[in-house]
């Protein structure tokens, strides 16, 4: 077991940020988990999800699956039925990265899933395969929250890992754990949708900056005692080019 986690979550398809924040990374010292949503909203959501995925292969990264890698798989199994609701949460940007830009506007839903799964089908059986949690120490790591109503949290609904907000959030946490999240942005979790910094209470951290909407993503490195550190990178203004 090593003795440090690195923790990133709702990278959002800004590669730029997230090359930021892998530059802390140490492979020897750190188990690196991407607490979900690399896709949508975001130009760069094909490279996020590579870039994920060589992270779970080449270092065994631990990738938990957020609501936007749902909403992503959703469509692709379902494509008439889920391309409107999930262009208006940013799905245009991810298909678009994946195909090429103006496809969305080109082709069919069912088009687009055809190719898809056509032309990624190792990225696919990967995303269909993220795990919804991973604990270590005192630690829940989890995109959303867990189902605190519950005698056993593990007994979450995979919905409720990637979609819980403020019943979590409001609620009292009796796992004995520390949970670290994302979903929720600070700004909203803060109360003034400004303060991009991490936000805690009751055995909670919320990490996600809100990047996507002119805020910060963070990196926080934990050992079993606390946050060692927390790296905190504010939204480029300048289009990132690979």
């Amino acid at each position: 077991m090593k003795p440090y986690v690195y923790a990133i979550s709702d990278i959002h398809g800004q590669i730029d940020l997230f090359e930021k924040l892998l530059k802390d990374f140490d492979p020897r010292m750190h188990q690196l988990v991407l607490i979900g949503d690399l896709n949508d909203r975001g130009p760069h959501s094909k490279a996020c999800f590579l870039r994920g995925k060589e992270l779970v292969d080449r270092y065994q990264a631990i990738y938990l699956r957020g609501n936007h890698e749902d909403y992503f798989l959703k469509f692709l199994s379902h494509p008439e039925e889920v391309a409107d609701k999930y262009w208006l949460n940013g799905g245009q940007e991810t298909i678009n990265s994946l195909l090429h830009p103006g496809a969305t506007e080109e082709y069919s839903p069912t088009e687009m899933a055809m190719m898809i799964r056509s032309r990624y089908k190792d990225l696919i059986l990967f995303l269909e395969n993220l795990p919804y949690y991973f604990e270590w120490e005192q630690y829940i790591f989890v995109h959303a929250g867990v189902n605190l109503t519950l005698k056993d949290w593990h007994q979450t609904t995979p919905r409720d890992f990637m979609w819980l907000r403020e019943t979590f959030h409001n609620g009292r946490n009796q796992t004995g754990k520390t949970i670290v999240f994302g979903h929720t942005i600070t700004p909203s979790l803060h109360g003034d949708n400004q303060t991009t910094d991490l936000w805690f209470s009751d055995g909670k951290i919320g990490i996600d900056g809100g990047a996507i909407y002119g805020g910060s993503v963070h990196g926080v490195i934990f050992n079993p005692e606390g946050i060692v550190q927390d790296i905190e990178y504010q939204k480029r203004t300048k289009p990132w080019t690979p």
